[in-house]
């Protein structure tokens, strides 16, 4: 269906504007527990290989040259590009000890370098760890997998950007947050508009399929109009996909958002001129509104995914790879295997001892049960397509829905009383109204944060 409608109602966003999850799973990471660990996660991860389902790999490389103050991701900032050698060796030998679990005819689909940022080891690096991971998994060879990395323009060399093409990465995604130089400096990203444009026309020269940019909105001196300046510069290079995201300020649990400074950042009145400027100047420029934040063209494939049914989302935000297990590999990084999911250490000194002394990283996670499938599966349906069939989930999960979500669609009543929703015996329908807001509708589906037993998360817009 169409997602182009997005109504901006002022009133019921400030309403609404609470804070809740992102939904990258259900149920969230809040609910992982170290009562999952390795030995739960390996007999999972054998019992996938009856299913025959390809795979999806994730790399956590977590260095950083440099600290962006904004930034909430797991990494390690330094100068020191010795230190990724350690790091990899252990992850070479992850690697071996993840791919003995799972049958070597799983094809590798779907394959992601995420950050930090992946660009800060060596080429040579790069080449080993693509080679290592071939020898270990089977790797498409016809280009027909979706394998992308995350860029930072500023750590790319000019053939880069063609080694890369080599190694079998086919999409990319650029960080810029805002080309401003006052909101630049305020966040410690200085990164010129020709570093990125070069960036960008090498990904095309070497024939990239897919090249998303990421913004951000909220940060320190960004105004709707200096924003729209930035806007315009994004839609001269034409991106097939673009990401807009809500600047969270939570001080108190990311340590480098304590150098920005509270008094230089959007009020809330500004931010949501901002992004309902962003809404419309991309929509009105062809691009189709995915939901949370992301956008893309009609003909890429996210928008294609979400015409016909099949967009997902996971971890790694939407995605058109549903029926694939995915294995994190690296510190911190988040997999979903079977019902499962599961995450590595965080710190690098107990990463290390954990392969050092022959053991998956594995410390925490979860198993589904067969309630969390279902909600799991409502709640994919509304995020990703802004509709639910009831008799689909009926027929999938053996309930009647009416009865089993009674309660759940008496909040919703209230959310058709203001607009968000449409219900009818056979679907429920987000509206316009509701398209910004499909976190809350989430939330109404989520049984943790109905039992209270949730933690802070981000505000919704």
């Amino acid at each position: 269906m169409s997602t182009q409608n997005i109504i901006f109602d002022l009133e019921l966003i400030k309403r609404y504007d609470k804070s809740g999850p992102r939904y990258t799973s259900y149920p969230t990471a809040v609910q992982f527990h170290e009562g999952f660990g390795e030995a739960e996660y390996r007999a999972i991860a054998q019992q996938t290989n009856a299913s025959g389902r390809p795979l999806s790999l994730y790399f956590h490389i977590p260095f950083c040259d440099t600290v962006c103050y904004y930034c909430g991701c797991n990494k390690v900032v330094t100068k020191d590009r010795s230190r990724a050698a350690p790091y990899l060796e252990r992850l070479h030998r992850e690697l071996a000890m993840q791919a003995a679990l799972f049958d070597r005819s799983r094809t590798v689909d779907q394959l992601h370098w995420g950050g930090g940022t992946p660009t800060f080891i060596s080429h040579d690096e790069m080449r080993e760890l693509m080679r290592v991971t071939g020898e270990h998994f089977q790797l498409r060879d016809d280009d027909s997998g979706e394998y992308s990395i995350e860029i930072d323009p500023r750590e790319v060399k000019t053939d880069t950007i063609a080694l890369l093409r080599e190694l079998g990465f086919n999409r990319m995604s650029l960080g810029v947050q805002d080309f401003d130089p006052r909101v630049q400096k305020a966040v410690n990203r200085i990164q010129s508009e020709a570093s990125t444009l070069a960036a960008l026309s090498g990904a095309r020269q070497e024939g990239f399929k897919s090249i998303s940019i990421d913004l951000i909105y909220g940060l320190p001196f960004q105004s709707a109009d200096s924003f729209a300046d930035t806007l315009n510069k994004v839609l001269d290079i034409s991106p097939d996909r673009l990401s807009v995201f809500n600047y969270a300020h939570l001080p108190e649990l990311f340590k480098p958002q304590r150098r920005i400074n509270e008094a230089d950042l959007p009020a809330p009145q500004e931010k949501l001129d901002i992004l309902q400027q962003t809404i419309e100047t991309l929509t009105a420029n062809g691009y189709v509104y995915i939901g949370m934040d992301h956008f893309a063209k009609p003909d890429d494939e996210l928008a294609v995914a979400q015409r016909s049914g099949t967009l997902y989302r996971n971890f790694q935000g939407y995605s058109t790879h549903a029926n694939c297990d995915l294995v994190g590999l690296g510190a911190t990084s988040i997999g979903q295997v079977g019902d499962s999911y599961s995450q590595n250490r965080k710190a690098l000194e107990e990463y290390y001892a954990s392969i050092d002394a022959g053991q998956l990283p594995v410390y925490r996670g979860y198993h589904l049960n067969a309630d969390d499938k279902l909600r799991r599966a409502v709640i994919t349906d509304l995020i990703c397509h802004f509709e639910l069939n009831k008799a689909k989930v009926e027929q999938a999960y053996g309930i009647v829905f009416d009865d089993y979500f009674n309660a759940e669609l008496n909040d919703l009543a209230g959310m058709q009383g203001d607009g968000l929703v449409r219900l009818s015996a056979e679907r429920i329908i987000v509206q316009d109204a509701g398209k910004l807001l499909i976190r809350n509708i989430c939330m109404v589906f989520d049984r943790y944060l109905r039992e209270k037993q949730n933690q802070r998360f981000s505000k919704v817009i």
